[in-house]
C-alpha cells in the first residue's frame, strides 16, 4: 500500500509562486508514476502534470512554461513548482501515484490553492 500527503497550498496573489509537496509512504519503491491534478469549484478534476520513471514529464497546455513537476528519487517528495499563478489556477490540488504490478492508484487528500488579489 502507498499513502500520500500533500502540503504547500495557500493564498497567493496573481503572478506569485507556490510549491506543493506530496510525501509518499508505504511501498514507495513500487511507485512508477506520479502526478498532480486539480479541481476548481464546479468543475471536474483535471490533469496538471505527471512524471513517469522519475524523468518523463507531461503537462496540461494551460500550465506549460509556468509549472514544473519533479521528484528526485523514490525516497523524496513529489513537487509542483507553480510560477506566474493566475486566478484560473485556483482549486484543490491532488497528488496521485500509480504503483504495483496490479497497476493500483492512490490519491492524496488534496491541498487548496487560491490565487486572488
Amino acid at each position: 500500500q502507498v499513502q500520500l500527503v500533500e502540503s504547500g497550498g495557500g493564498l497567493v496573489q496573481p503572478g506569485g509562486s507556490l510549491r506543493l509537496s506530496c510525501a509518499a509512504s508505504g511501498s514507495i519503491f513500487s511507485i512508477y508514476a506520479m502526478g498532480w491534478y486539480r479541481q476548481a469549484p464546479g468543475k471536474q478534476r483535471e490533469l496538471v502534470a505527471t512524471i513517469t520513471s522519475g524523468t518523463i514529464t507531461n503537462y496540461a497546455d494551460s500550465v506549460k512554461g509556468r509549472f514544473t513537476i519533479s521528484r528526485d528519487g523514490a525516497k523524496n517528495p513529489l513537487y509542483l513548482q507553480m510560477n506566474s499563478l493566475k486566478p484560473e489556477d485556483t482549486g484543490v490540488y491532488y497528488c496521485k501515484a500509480d504503483y504495483g504490478r496490479a497497476n493500483l492508484e492512490v490519491w492524496g487528500q488534496g491541498t487548496l490553492v487560491t490565487v486572488s488579489s
